[in-house]
């Protein structure tokens, strides 16, 4: 069993240092018994890469974000395609253009190396190619299928100039405050250039708005109460807030719910509980 390797990329003394590099990094790829990467095909383009696919899947996509016939961004439009398949391959950007990274990860790339390529930075996308097919092919032997779900899905962000993959399930609650988002989970504090309303669509319905300016995951409610008086209970956060708070677990904190979002935080948190057969 093999890591099926295409390497896509316009230049082709950038094809034969790819495949040269994985090559010489086989001894220690091979290690504790893991599969090996091999180069199975080449693309100069995209057109070409889909034509190689259909002539025989690959594992691994290594691509270039420059690739000509698609725009200045065709690699991107390649992953976009890629990602719509049955099985998608996994992908690693290996691009000299570091400022669509952001971009990168929102297609789920696996890794973004830049040019000229480190060999200690091609290993580990390498092996972490190797651990997510050992995976899928785990699940595959399960189930009889090799589901997309296995991998958690991430929250991509930019959080004061770097890119950072965050799992989503972590993700406990965001707050607006002037020009940037915090994002907080059980252990960090995360500030993010990202708008709320992006990160509220990129998120799902695993989160609500109990404020105009707070968003916070469903699962990590534990309580909706009415905290009378304000005594213990949750600070004001403007002219619309009424005493209604959400105890927010790990957090262990009472955050406030607006008299507008009352009704859609109830609806959630019905949503969410599991289903009670009747006695």
């Amino acid at each position: 069993m093999k890591l099926r390797v295409l390497i896509v990329d316009d230049e082709s003394l950038a094809r034969l240092r790819l495949r040269s590099l994985i090559e010489d990094l086989g001894p220690e790829l091979a290690r504790g018994g893991a599969v090996l990467p091999e180069v199975t095909a080449e693309a100069a383009d995209a057109d070409e890469a889909l034509r190689a696919l259909r002539d025989q899947s690959a594992d691994l996509v290594l691509l270039d974000i420059g690739l000509p016939g698609r725009g200045p961004q065709g690699g991107l439009k390649l992953a976009a395609a890629l990602k719509a398949l049955p099985q998608p391959p996994a992908v690693v950007f290996v691009t000299a253009h570091a400022e669509h990274a952001l971009r990168a990860f929102e297609l789920e790339a696996l890794d973004y190396l830049t040019k000229p390529v480190r060999r200690d930075r091609l290993l580990a996308a390498l092996q972490r190619a190797q651990q997510r097919l050992a995976l899928l092919q785990a699940a595959q032997g399960t189930t009889g299928a090799a589901p997309t779900t296995l991998i958690d899905p991430v929250l991509v962000v930019s959080d004061r100039g770097r890119v950072l993959r965050l799992p989503v399930r972590e993700v406990l609650v965001l707050k607006a405050e002037q020009k940037y988002v915090t994002l907080r989970t059980a252990t960090r504090t995360l500030v993010l250039d990202d708008p709320l309303a992006d990160l509220e669509r990129r998120l799902g319905a695993g989160f609500v708005r109990i404020h105009r300016s707070t968003l916070v995951a469903v699962a990590a409610i534990q309580a909706l109460e009415l905290r009378s008086g304000g005594a213990g209970g949750a600070p004001s956060e403007g002219s619309d807030s009424d005493g209604w708070a959400v105890h927010v677990v790990p957090l262990d904190e009472w955050l406030p719910v607006s008299r507008r979002q009352l009704a859609e935080v109830k609806a959630a948190m019905s949503a969410a509980l599991p289903h009670q057969p009747p006695v």
